[in-house]
Parts: C-alpha cells; structure tokens; sequence
C-alpha cells in the first residue's frame, strides 16, 4: 500500500525518488531485510533513549499522542516515531520534540538508502531505519515508536528490550496481511511482546483475550490487561484511572470521543508499568489537556476548504477507515451535532471495508457526498453513493474535497465529517493549510 510521498523539498523528494526506485512497491512482513539493513548502518535501534513500543488497530496513534504530552509534561524531550504522515513525509519522524526538518532528512534517507543495495527494503522499512538512526544520534530521555501494520513482522519489532509494550483496540483491518479473524489480529498485535517486559492491554473479548495471553506468555512477557490489573472510568469531565494501589483522575481528554478516555487511560497505564522514567501524577493529568493528534475528530478552523461552507457551519475530520474507528466516530457525531443537520463527505481506499463502515456512521447522517481518494485506488464515489442508498441515506458524489464542501453547503449550517481515509484527511488540511506541526 504505497504511501505516495512527495515532498516541496528538492533534496528529500531526490531521496523519496530513490527510494521508490529500489522499494518493491508493496508491503512484504518480516524481519530479514529491516535487520540487514540496521545492521549495516551500525544498529542504531540498539541505541535508542528507553522505548515505549505500541500495536493496536485503532487507538495505538492517540495512545502515543498522550504517551508523548505525559512524558514531555514531565519535563523531558521525547521522539516519536509514526504513521502514516498526512501531509508531509517528516511528520512520521519527531526528534526531541520537533518534526525532523528537510536537511536532516533529505542527509538520513541518502544514508539509509546508500546502504540498501540488494536488501529489497520497502518504503516502511527504509523509513524506520532512518528514524531508528536520528533517534540514536538525537539525546532523549524516550523513545515511543508506533507499530506499522500489524506487530509481529512489523518493522519497528526489531527493538529487542523495550521499557514497556502496549496493544490499543483491535478490530478488522490489513485482513490480507494479519488474517481474516479478530484472534489472529490479536496475536499478530500481542507480537511485540518482549521477554520480562510489561504488555498493557486493553479488555477484549475471552478469545482475543486467550490469544494475547498465549503469545505474551510464549514471549516471556507479563500481562498487564485492563479490566484485570488495571482500570479506568469515564465521567461527563473527568476520566479516572487506577491500579493496585495507585489512582488519578484527570479532565476529559481534549481529543474528541469517549474512546480518547480509554487511550488516555492505556497511556497512564504503560506509564505506570514501565521503570525507565519517573511520570509525576501532575504529568498524567497534563496529557488529558495537552495531546494533540491530527484527523482525529478534528476541528478544522478557519481556512481556504473550510471558508467553502456557509456560516454557521463546522467542519471536522477523521480517518475512520474501517468499522472499528468509525463506531466512536458515529456516537461522537451525534453528541457534537444535536439537532443540527450532518453532511458526510467521504472517500475510502478499495482495500477497506466501505459497507461496514457506512453501516456504523449512516444512523448519524442525514447526507453523504462520496469523493475519490486523490492518488489511491480508492471505492468508486458511485459505489459509495449507491451503498449509502441502500442504508437510507441521500447520497451524491463529487470529483474533490471542494466540490464537495460546495455541495455540503448546500444544507443550511450544517455539521460536515471529512472522513474515511487518512490520506483524504491530509489532503483535507493541506487544502485547508493547517499542516500538522
């Protein structure tokens, strides 16, 4: 699944140009060629400032997010490494607190690259090398690395000894990679599991459970599940968490929905059960209030896309790409909406499920507009039109984001949801030049 990077830099977009020359263009698991290439660069992932490792089909992203404004709320400098990015390439690599500007990645990727003759690498893996390289060079009292697809094969699984592991939510995604069953993507995300090292969960169902559990313990590595060893509960403006003799409680995160608790509460909870760094409670409660993530029911301000809309009107965005994210999607929508009328734009990528997600967000809209993904193979917009008849919802279509918002404003004020791929959602703030920072 090519991630169509392009950069306004001459000297990355050189590099990117190289990398698609030697990538084999598609997602390929396994171990063997992300550890060849470290190795010839020096092993830097075995230099890396205390790692904070994270799975999860939905949620692993915002758990960072809130890892990240815990730990920096403590006073310490912290990288970060992500994906995919929605606007620019450097979003996927934050170094001591800033995104990694385009010298210093246009000199990592030309490193990286010169070292990958032969190794077949694939865009991720070249990614995570050089990510793994600036962290080793950059001081930090952290390191917090998000899973890339799955966990086991991932390539970010080469990290031997973490300081702490976590899974986030599981749900239906990647099936031709991780399995067509939620147990096997349960063990495939359990695979970052490390010898002695805590792996926080949350609370699934008895099976997924059991899979967890046989992986974890197969590896070596303590359970430490919601539910059981922890557990937190949401208020109408709190969240509270606690363990075995610890509790806090703190506002109501500033991400949108009542899923940003639960991660919020799996953030605490790694905090909690790792040795690496001391968190002050202080820390914990800041993160609520200080964690930023991108299309994330997301608040689009003021801005060429957003001006389209008549006024009144609000427009938020959100990846929702697969049944499990766009549930919490649709329950948010109805809280934020009211009586107000809610227009969904949305494009999705071929390879994702459009009937299942249309199912969960089509009780929370009154009007679909369906728009191609610029650059991806991507559901029809008439396909998506017509399934979103079938579940009783007018539906139109349009060629692109601003003929859309031209159609969605058509309704008086209403509540407008970019939604259902990430890659939709960059160029949703790119058109509206709020880039992530």
């Amino acid at each position: 699944m090519p991630d169509h990077a392009t950069s306004t830099d001459p000297a990355v977009q050189q590099q990117l140009d190289r990398l698609w020359s030697l990538s084999p263009g598609a997602d390929i698991l396994g171990l063997d060629r992300i550890t060849t290439l470290l190795a010839r660069l020096g092993d830097p992932h075995l230099a890396l400032p205390p790692v904070f490792h994270v799975a999860g089909t939905n949620g692993k992203g915002s758990t960072c997010a809130f890892l990240r404004a815990a730990i920096e709320a403590a006073g310490h400098d912290v990288h970060v490494f992500s994906s995919p990015h929605l606007v620019r390439f450097n979003e996927r690599i934050r170094t001591a607190g800033r995104l990694i500007d385009d010298a210093a990645l246009a000199a990592l990727l030309s490193e990286v690259l010169d070292h990958a003759d032969g190794i077949g690498a694939s865009f991720f893996e070249v990614t995570t090398a050089a990510a793994f390289l600036a962290f080793a060079r950059t001081p930090a009292a952290a390191t917090i690395v998000e899973v890339g697809l799955g966990g086991r094969l991932d390539a970010t699984n080469v990290i031997a000894r973490p300081a702490v592991t976590g899974v986030a939510a599981l749900g239906m995604d990647h099936e031709a990679f991780l399995g067509s069953r939620i147990v096997d993507i349960a063990g495939e995300k359990a695979g970052i599991a490390k010898p002695g090292v805590p792996l926080v969960t949350m609370n699934y169902p008895a099976p997924c459970r059991a899979r967890v559990a046989a992986v974890a313990a197969a590896a070596g590595a303590p359970v430490i599940a919601r539910n059981l060893d922890w557990w937190s509960e949401t208020a109408r403006q709190t969240m509270r968490y606690r363990d075995g003799g610890f509790a806090v409680v703190t506002d109501r995160p500033r991400l949108v929905g009542p899923h940003q608790s639960r991660n919020l509460a799996l953030a605490i909870a790694m905090l909690r059960h790792q040795g690496a760094l001391a968190i002050p409670e202080a820390a914990m409660r800041a993160a609520a209030d200080w964690a930023q993530w991108p299309a994330r029911m997301q608040r689009l301000g003021a801005g060429p896309l957003h001006d389209r809309l008549p006024a009144g009107s609000d427009l938020w965005l959100d990846g929702a790409h697969n049944p499990s994210a766009a549930q919490p999607v649709a329950r948010a929508l109805r809280t934020l909406a009211g009586d107000r009328p809610v227009v969904i734009v949305l494009g999705m990528l071929a390879n994702k499920d459009a009937r299942g997600v249309l199912r969960l967000l089509a009780p929370a809209v009154s009007r679909m507009i369906a728009v191609p993904v610029p650059g991806h193979a991507c559901h029809a917009p008439a396909t998506l039109a017509a399934l979103a008849g079938e579940l009783g919802v007018a539906a139109g279509v349009a060629d692109d984001l601003p003929q859309a918002l031209d159609l969605a404003g058509e309704t008086a004020a209403p509540v407008v949801l970019i939604a259902g791929s990430l890659y939709l959602a960059g160029e949703a703030l790119r058109l509206n030049d709020e880039y992530p920072q």
